[in-house]
C-alpha cells in the first residue's frame, strides 16, 4: 500500500499564492508520475499539473504560468506553488501518484485538501 498525504491548501484572496505537498510513503515502490487533480462543487475532477519522474511536466491550460509544479527535495514528496490565485481556482485538490510495485502498476490518491480563493 502507498499512502499518499496532502498539506498546504487555506483561504487566500484572488491574486494570492499558496503551495501545496504532497508526500508518498509506502514500501517497495516506484513512481512513475506524480499530479495534482482538483474538484470543484458540481464539477468534474480535472487535471491541474503532473510531472513525471523524468521531470517532465504538463499542466491545464488555465494554469500554465500561475501553477507550478515540481519535486520535493524530500524524495517521493511533490510540491504545487500555486500564484496569481483566482475564485475559480477553489476546489479540492488530490494528490495522485502512479506507481510501480514490483510489475505492477497502481495508482493512489490523497484525501484532497481545500483551496478557496475569495474574490
Amino acid at each position: 500500500q502507498v499512502h499518499l498525504v496532502e498539506s498546504g491548501g487555506g483561504l487566500v484572496q484572488a491574486g494570492g499564492s499558496l503551495r501545496l505537498s504532497c508526500a508518498a510513503s509506502g514500501s517497495d515502490f516506484s513512481i512513475n508520475a506524480m499530479g495534482w487533480f482538483r474538484q470543484a462543487p458540481g464539477k468534474q475532477r480535472e487535471l491541474v499539473a503532473v510531472i513525471t519522474s523524468a521531470d517532465s511536466t504538463a499542466y491545464t491550460d488555465s494554469v500554465k504560468g500561475r501553477f507550478t509544479i515540481s519535486k520535493g527535495n524530500v524524495k517521493n514528496t511533490m510540491l504545487l506553488q500555486m500564484n496569481s490565485l483566482k475564485p475559480e481556482d477553489t476546489a479540492v485538490y488530490y494528490c495522485n501518484a502512479d506507481v510501480r510495485r514490483g510489475s505492477v502498476r497502481m495508482v493512489y490518491w490523497g484525501q484532497g485538501t481545500q483551496v478557496t480563493v475569495s474574490s
